[in-house]
């Protein structure tokens, strides 16, 4: 293995995070940790009802002791859900000691694909407004990874392929 760090996926949900990690993964022969899997099998319920049942407070902090433990004890691809930059202790973490990639996508991109989600409990019951609000918002935290990868008009693979190439040159 090239570098003793993660590579860590952040970006809005629905840019991509778990997919293009999981084949960043593979490629490189690293172990594929997706932050929003744990957390369900953690909790052994899906993060809409973690959010309906306990809210939105109690989930970001079991993202937060979930995401802490797997970026300071495992080494390999992480798969960041949406929110998770925003904890200060979490991008801290990332910013000192691993490699983070921005998943950057056009605002009317992102929109289309979360809008009305079920599976992502702060998009389900936003207005096209609300979302475009919360990724302006999010852009300007997630602007403060190491790496922006401007996913637009490339496939995954493509996208893939430039991260790999920015982690062989470390």
């Amino acid at each position: 293995m090239k570098s003793r760090k993660n590579l860590v996926f952040i970006g809005m949900m629905g840019s991509g995070k778990s997919s293009i990690g999981s084949i960043v993964s593979k490629k490189l022969n690293l172990n594929f940790f997706d932050i929003d899997q744990l957390i369900e099998n953690d909790q052994k319920m899906k993060i809409s009802k973690i959010f309906e049942i306990k809210g939105e407070d109690a989930f970001r902090d079991i993202e937060k002791k979930i995401t802490l433990n797997i970026l300071k004890n495992k080494i390999g691809v992480i798969a960041l859900g949406g929110g998770a930059f925003i904890t200060r202790a979490i991008k801290n973490e990332i910013l000192e000691s691993h490699l983070s990639f921005w998943l950057n996508w056009n605002i009317d991109t992102l929109v289309k694909r979360i809008k009305n989600s079920k599976k992502r409990p702060l998009a389900v019951n936003s207005t096209k407004n609300e979302l475009i609000k919360i990724i302006k918002k999010r852009s300007v935290i997630y602007s403060k990874a190491l790496y922006k990868i401007d996913c637009e008009n490339f496939t995954k693979q493509q996208i893939a392929k430039k991260i790999i190439d920015i982690y062989e040159a470390n």
